[in-house]
């Protein structure tokens, strides 16, 4: 058996429960910030993270988990590092400790999640579906516990019986794992159902090992003296707050609730400096804005398509730029230092046709991007079509991409985060240099009108029409859920 070499203490804390999109740097901060003591990431499957490599951004000065095709899977830093949970969707032991293996030296402890009840975490025997499966369930935990430095945990949902729950959480605790948390509904309810107080207070007086209470969201926890009352009332060591905090993550802060538009700012700022994912951040803050969608500030959210525009929207685009050019200046001062790492195009640049641009989304018509274009005056000049040549330089995980059309190479000469707006910039060289039509806004070329108005009178009330006619309704979908009593798709739990 391997020696834990760090021991997180699981007896009294305030807990941020493992939620599905809502879990991940910014918010987990954000929750420390506002005193959680302890912070559970996603779930993130066995699967995919065994596809990741560990990679040491030394921009951000975090860890990044980073998959094949250069999304980063998970991403952590030093602040977090003795108070996260990595919690793994998992339905075999071997891989559940090759996974533990990749991520133990980066995080505090690892979790095992054998309650969500959702399709995308049980399919595959994960999740809830462990439940039925005791066998596997001890195999699986005792692998880790012997395998892994790190200790281990599992959350659960109770059976049908008290009995059968009792009997599963004993035969938990003989694997030796450091504490138990337990979503007191059967996996079958959902929020609308109460919480079981009484069955969570008998697993908590059967076991030894702390029992961490998780439920208590819609019937219990509106406030932080909410969540003593709690665990008082499950007899738990600790809590897991999972909806209320995504809702406000001051839930925690003894003081009290702070103003959401305060919360909202200090969680866009981690966003930016983390470089979280526009879509991510952007989902994050409508769970908090919840009935507020339709405010002016909801249909700015709403509206936003990058991690400026959000900025914007709440007021924040100064600081996205002063943030913005304070990493890119880190970024010069690595490469300055390795300029073997800089991973130019590989193939020859004499005689590439290069330009200093970007692809802003926001100068464009929505439906026309650069290489649309080009594709489609490729076409017209029955010349192949465009061949783009990608690459990513090391440090920073950048993309700059060469377009090839009729044997000219086409370059922007700035580094991009992704690799198709690196795509979009070397289309919008190519464009450019020809003179041509990039789909910029009162640009189109005369057929891209004609497109446009043929699907708009096809499909008058497709998708796009009823978007623009409802702003706030993509963001309001994610709370239909909640409103009829449902189940939040992000939770499970």
């Amino acid at each position: 058996m391997i020696e834990h070499t760090l021991s997180l203490c699981y007896h009294n804390k305030l807990i941020l429960a493992p939620m599905v999109r809502v879990g991940t740097l910014p918010m987990r901060l954000l929750a420390l910030d506002y005193g959680a003591d302890i912070v559970y990431c996603e779930e993130l499957i066995d699967l995919k993270m065994l596809q990741c490599k560990r990679v040491v951004n030394e921009v951000l000065s975090t860890v990044d988990f980073v998959a094949p095709d250069d999304r980063v899977v998970f991403r952590t830093c030093e602040r977090e590092q003795n108070r996260v949970v990595f919690q793994m969707g998992t339905s075999d032991a071997e891989r559940a400790l090759a996974v533990a293996r990749l991520v133990e030296n980066d995080v505090a402890g690892i979790d095992v999640n054998m309650g969500c009840p959702k399709e995308y975490s049980t399919k595959g025997g994960m999740g809830a579906a462990l439940l039925s499966d005791p066998d596997k369930i001890e195999k699986i935990l005792s692998t880790l516990v012997k395998g892994t430095r790190r200790p281990v945990t599992c959350k659960i949902r109770i059976l049908p019986s008290l009995e059968d729950t009792l009997s599963l959480v004993k035969r938990i605790e003989r694997t030796g794992i450091a504490a138990v948390a337990v979503h007191g509904r059967k996996r079958e309810e959902r929020p609308q159902h109460p919480v079981s107080c009484e069955a969570i207070k008998a697993i908590a007086e059967t076991l030894s090992i702390p029992v961490i209470a998780n439920g208590g969201s819609h019937d219990h926890i509106q406030k932080y003296l909410d969540i003593e009352d709690f665990r008082q009332a499950t007899a738990a060591s600790s809590v897991m707050v999972a909806r209320a905090a995504m809702w406000n993550p001051s839930i925690f802060l003894k003081e009290g609730l702070r103003p959401l538009e305060e919360v909202m700012q200090k969680y866009i700022r981690y966003a930016v400096q983390y470089e979280n994912h526009y879509t991510n951040t952007k989902y994050c803050l409508c769970q908090m804005l919840r009935e507020q969608l339709e405010s002016p500030q909801g249909r700015l959210l709403h509206a936003a398509q990058s991690s400026q525009e959000i900025c914007e929207a709440f007021g924040l685009g100064a600081f996205y730029e002063d943030v913005t050019r304070e990493l890119n200046a880190r970024r010069a001062e690595l490469l300055a230092r390795t300029p073997e790492a800089v991973g130019e195009p590989a193939e020859d640049p004499s005689g590439v046709i290069k330009m200093a641009v970007k692809f802003d989304r926001r100068a464009y018509s929505p439906q026309i991007t650069p290489k649309m274009c080009l594709l489609e005056w490729c076409r017209k000049e029955k010349l192949a079509q465009p061949v783009y040549d990608t690459v990513q330089r090391p440090l920073d995980r950048f993309f700059c991409s060469v377009v090839t059309v009729a044997e000219q190479k086409y370059q922007s000469t700035l580094w991009d985060k992704s690799k198709k707006l690196a795509e979009q910039a070397a289309a919008i060289v190519c464009l450019r240099s020809r003179g041509l039509p990039e789909g910029r806004l009162g640009e189109e070329s005369p057929s891209w009108h004609k497109r446009k108005r043929e699907a708009t009178d096809q499909d008058p009330g497709g998708p796009r029409n009823q978007e623009q006619a409802v702003p706030g309704e993509l963001c309001k979908k994610l709370f239909v859920a909640l409103g009829s009593g449902e189940e939040s798709p992000l939770e499970g739990w």
